[in-house]
């Protein structure tokens, strides 16, 4: 175990936060507990499979061959079940294909057996958008938690690996996991491709084909030299917000998540995810991933989002994969940490740089370190490479073939990218919540410079991204504007991304008018420059206010404050009536076989989930006052 240098005493909002979680998730944390400690008592110290009649573990060791057969059919041998992701059509996933034999050969040579106990679909939101398909993207995440619980059902399995990068995968499985909280699992990266075109060069290519000023061919030559290779896009996006967070909360192993899937350093911490899952389920202290997801672990996780300036796809995943350990974690918990969170990193959306720029300015273990310093963790955590975060602080490297980890860098070797706590980008993590005569919603501020983020201009409301597209190529937009893009959430069609607005809204910012958006939906954070107040909560099929809004209405979006307002004379607002396309074309691309999870979907502020522990999560009235450290 490396030597733990001195950690500060943790902040008191971050303390203060923390506890506030623990008090709200009492008895649904102990009830969650409860169950997988009752999960691991049946086992009695045991492996899993002890328990199976004879015909059960016939049928469990069938497909064995050679030397598994003996072990599983042994006492002694530990089982390992792998959960994949592959696919070979999506960059991110194809790394994955040789994945289960080198854990079964790494398994092998502990004495253990791995097997792959299933495979769960991964669909690209970069493929699916403004396209039907879009409108399964977010309840993949739960149809991935419910196909690992599936894998995993056999019941024969001692611990398990997740093998899984992108958008709503990772959160699923991580979900999916949690739900045999008692079983010790690794997260399983695969890494980053190599950079491509430049962010910059890309965005302004997109403007210009927004703006009609290049056709499709030089668009689509940009897109190819941008996404060119397996691996994960290397944007901070929603995919490699992922891994980090696994770093940061002690899911993978330390600095594991932007090595590339060619480095050599790939296969063999790969290789040693496999040992240390097999480590841990043979010991006599095991411990299950039940046990790592705590409200310190969740609590890391929404810091190290905020101090990336990751996807607001998280203000989702993150509660729900809390929910699924029984944590609630609401959106005031957040906005609370976001004020004493600078940010610390800029990555693309929120820079120039991407994911390789930043793994190579000192990467996660330098992002714990400085976040550890100054007191903005939790050090006192439990982690797949055991306890306490300080682990985290090292690099993984190779020296002379060999898999070891490096002492913390003193300091990060690019500024523009990765900065120290003490001397950060921005003072805070950028990350706001609304609330206000509109309902409640999040914004992402990091990239909106400080004149856009108030605005206070008519609203112009569309059912879906072809009106908007339409109207902007009919220039009818070319004013100040609040866009408004109403219907588009979970149980309205599944709460699609509409990244297809992005170019475009750019284009109107640049073109010098006060622009804004509103919507239900989604945009990963993708908006970048222009204040979108998103995932608005009661979404408009529900009723919600955003569904009495009316061309010509004037909303006033104060990022700094946190409201979201309409100025419309009280007593015409609340005699209106609420107006919703939604429930209209719900057929094709298979949507029609996902009707009954579009009726039983969570409020956006409650995760958008189906799955989870918590039926009802209440925000406090009451937020945490800013404070300094």
């Amino acid at each position: 175990m490396p030597s733990r240098p001195h950690t500060p005493a943790v902040h008191r909002v971050v303390a203060d936060v923390t506890e506030r979680i623990r008090e709200r998730s009492r008895q649904t944390r102990r009830d969650y507990l409860s169950r997988i400690q009752h999960a691991a008592a049946e086992r009695g110290g045991r492996l899993t499979r002890a328990d199976l009649g004879c015909s059960n573990l016939a049928h469990a060791v069938a497909a064995c061959g050679g030397s598994d057969r003996a072990a599983m059919s042994g006492e002694s041998a530990v089982s390992l079940g792998i959960v994949t992701s592959y696919n070979d059509m999506l960059s991110a996933h194809a790394p994955f294909e040789h994945y289960p034999q080198q854990v079964k050969d790494t398994a092998r040579g502990l004495g253990a057996v791995a097997r792959v106990a299933g495979g769960v679909p991964a669909m690209c939101d970069g493929i699916t958008q403004g396209r039907d398909g879009m409108e399964l993207s977010l309840f993949s995440r739960d149809v991935i938690a419910m196909s690992t619980a599936i894998a995993l059902s056999h019941d024969v399995f001692d611990g398990a690996l997740m093998l899984g990068v992108c958008d709503k995968i990772v959160p699923g499985l991580v979900a999916g996991a949690l739900a045999f909280g008692h079983l010790p699992v690794a997260m399983v990266a695969a890494g980053p491709m190599s950079s491509g075109l430049p962010n910059a060069e890309k965005a302004s290519v997109r403007r210009a084909h927004a703006a009609g000023e290049v056709g499709r061919e030089e668009l689509l030559a940009a897109e190819t030299a941008s996404y060119h290779s397996p691996g994960t896009c290397t944007f901070y996006g929603t995919a490699n917000s992922n891994q980090l967070l696994m770093d940061v909360m002690g899911l993978h192993l330390p600095g594991a998540a932007f090595v590339s899937p060619d480095d050599p350093l790939r296969e063999a911490l790969t290789a040693e995810a496999t040992r240390r899952v097999a480590e841990i389920a043979g010991s006599d202290q095991s411990y299950g991933i039940g046990h790592v997801v705590d409200e310190k672990v969740v609590v890391n996780g929404v810091v190290a989002l905020l101090a990336t300036g990751g996807s607001t796809n998280h203000t989702m995943h993150l509660v729900a994969m809390a929910a699924a350990a029984g944590v609630q974690l609401t959106w005031e918990d957040f906005d609370d940490l976001s004020r004493v969170v600078p940010l610390c990193a800029r990555m693309y959306p929120n820079g120039t740089a991407d994911v390789n720029h930043f793994h190579a300015a000192g990467g996660t273990p330098f992002l714990v370190g400085t976040l550890l310093d100054a007191g903005l963790l939790h050090e006192d955590v439990l982690t797949l490479a055991g306890p306490g975060l300080d682990r985290y602080r090292r690099m993984p490297a190779l020296e002379d073939g060999a898999l070891t980890w490096r002492e913390p860098a003193a300091a990060s070797t690019d500024l523009d990218v990765l900065r120290p706590a003490s001397d950060p980008s921005a003072p805070d993590g950028g990350l706001r919540v609304l609330s206000g005569s509109l309902g409640h919603a999040v914004i992402k501020v990091s990239a909106v410079a400080a004149e856009h983020r108030l605005i206070e201009a008519p609203v112009r409301v569309f059912t879906d991204q072809v009106g908007f597209l339409t109207a902007f190529s009919r220039r009818e937009l070319d004013r100040d504007v609040v866009v408004v893009i109403r219907d588009q959430g979970p149980s309205a069609n599944g709460m699609p991304e509409l990244h297809a607005l992005t170019p475009s809204l750019g284009v109107l910012q640049k073109r010098g008018f006060q622009v804004a958006l509103v919507t239900d939906g989604r945009m990963s954070g993708a908006s970048g420059a222009i204040p979108a107040a998103i995932h608005v909560t009661p979404e408009a099929v529900h009723g919600g206010p955003i569904a009495r809004l009316r061309d010509g209405d004037v909303v006033r979006l104060d990022a700094d404050r946190g409201t979201l307002d309409v100025l419309v004379a009280e007593q015409e607002w609340e005699g209106r009536e609420p107006v919703t396309t939604a429930g209209g074309e719900t057929f094709g691309t298979g949507r029609e076989l996902f009707a009954g999870l579009r009726h039983l979907v969570g409020r956006a502020d409650q995760g958008a989930h189906v799955f989870g522990a918590v039926d009802t999560v209440t925000s406090p009235a009451h937020h945490l006052q800013e404070s300094a450290s």
